[in-house]
């Protein structure tokens, strides 16, 4: 249980917020690049932790992300024309370039140097894998983006989209490092009365994946539907893991890693499998959206692969021309109560939309006063603990550790089988030859002094 003014503390995000204040602290994505195809495109309306922004791409490709609002006559700049590496409003001719500095004022007379004092607000941006983000902090000087793996890996290797989800940005976070939940909600009826090939067709969009019945991961989920969970902090977040009871003196391990302030990795790949990943992005106190990845350290990604994550497979979503899942909450998610008695224990399709319709269903922001936690949700506890200790010190005045160490976020989360005597430690070490899974030595990065990486 939460009190009401630490729920407060976790889940408001707008301007002059706490929370607000420690996630502008950090990179955070704000657009995928293709929403912004080519130079001089048709400029963005992007809302971020409450704040309504245009983002645009200049004739040279650069990305402003600006205040929309003229400063002569407050006309919205979202119907200005993007022309030779500046957004011109059409009121007055008014030109702004991606830092927000007015470069022309054609109302001006000759010779006046007024353009010069004026300027409206805009934050820098970076694109990287293969998204735009935006550092909404108040430092002059923006730290390093963060090392995240699915960035590191060739475009060919990786596939990223986005949703919008309508809830807190926290539930969301929430539920994906909440990987109890795996027995029920993602799970699949029926499966032991079918021979291996129907299992693998049902289980082909599982959150297991249909590899799971060659290798029993899915039965060991089903029937262990209290994992024991340990947690280790890192310079980055955490690492979480739950470990079910798999076969004689075995345990299987699912691991996924929270990342500051707002980033999810999955717990189910094995080596050889796709890794997968999550961003939670505010919009508003009860909205927000989620950029999604999967990407493949060793190989690019089939067509298939991509086509399956287009369509709605792990943590993708089918979604429409406006990255709006096509079952959501204004259509009850496309429930099926057929499918619900007989093959799926929701009757929703889709992981991410179930995922979705539970933490949509506890409403724009959950009342955690009235929580009853147990033994599975220590991850959803220390998470909590994390950020409300984050978001104390950033009030005063102290800067996160993990702002030092970009690094650190370049880690795999996934799956292993060991015996019950290994602790965490020791899993991650024979999973990944970490003991908090940083894998940035794969990707060529030093561990003392990390320069991202820029994509060619």
């Amino acid at each position: 249980m939460m009190s009401k003014e630490d729920n407060e503390l976790l889940t408001r995000t707008g301007p002059g917020t706490p929370m607000g204040g420690l996630v502008r602290r950090f990179w955070v994505p704000v657009l995928l690049s293709r929403e912004l195809p080519e130079p001089d495109c048709a400029p963005k309306r992007v809302t971020v932790m409450g704040e309504d922004l245009l983002a645009f791409r200049d004739t040279e490709g650069r990305v402003g992300l600006v205040e929309p609002v003229c400063p002569h006559r407050g006309a919205n700049l979202y119907y200005g024309r993007n022309e030779q590496c500046g957004l011109r409003c059409v009121f007055h001719g008014w030109k702004f370039d991606v830092s927000g500095q007015c470069v022309d004022m054609p109302t001006a007379t000759a010779g006046s140097a007024y353009k010069q004092r004026i300027r409206i607000k805009a934050y820098p941006t970076r694109e990287w894998g293969d998204c735009v983000w935006a550092y909404m902090g108040d430092e002059a000087e923006p730290p390093e983006l963060p090392s995240m793996a699915f960035a590191l890996v060739p475009p060919s290797h990786r596939y990223v989209s986005k949703k919008w989800q309508d809830c807190n940005w926290l539930q969301c976070l929430e539920g994906a490092v909440d990987t109890a939940h795996f027995s029920f909600l993602h799970m699949i009826l029926g499966t032991e009365e079918m021979d291996e090939k129907q299992a693998i067709e049902r289980l082909r969009h599982a959150a297991l994946g249909a590899q799971a019945v060659r290798n029993d991961r899915f039965r060991w989920v089903r029937d262990d539907p209290a994992p024991a969970f340990s947690v280790d902090e890192m310079e980055s977040g955490l690492v979480i893991g739950a470990a079910r009871r798999a076969d004689e003196e075995d345990l299987y391990w699912r691991i996924t890693h929270y990342l500051l302030p707002n980033h999810a990795l999955a717990p189910s790949a094995f080596p050889g499998e796709n890794y997968h990943g999550q961003t939670f992005v505010p919009v508003s106190d009860t909205s927000c959206w989620i950029y999604t990845y999967t990407w493949n350290p060793e190989r690019p990604l089939t067509e298939e692969e991509v086509a399956m994550a287009r369509g709605g497979h792990t943590v993708h979503a089918e979604v429409d021309e406006h990255y709006v899942p096509l079952r959501n909450i204004r259509n009850d998610y496309l429930i099926d109560r057929e499918e619900q008695k007989h093959r799926s224990f929701t009757g929703i399709r889709g992981v991410s939309e179930q995922d979705a319709a539970i933490q949509d269903s506890q409403g724009g922001i959950v009342d955690r006063t009235r929580e009853h936690l147990g033994a599975t949700d220590i991850g959803i506890v220390r998470l909590r603990k994390l950020l409300l200790q984050q978001v104390r010190d950033s009030i005063a005045g102290r800067a996160p550790r993990a702002l030092a160490h970009p690094q650190a976020y370049a880690t795999h989360s996934g799956g292993w089988v060991a015996h019950r005597s290994k602790p965490l430690s020791e899993v991650m070490v024979e999973r990944f030859g970490d003991p908090q899974g940083n894998v940035g030595a794969a990707y060529g990065l030093d561990a003392d002094a990390v320069q991202t990486q820029k994509e060619t």
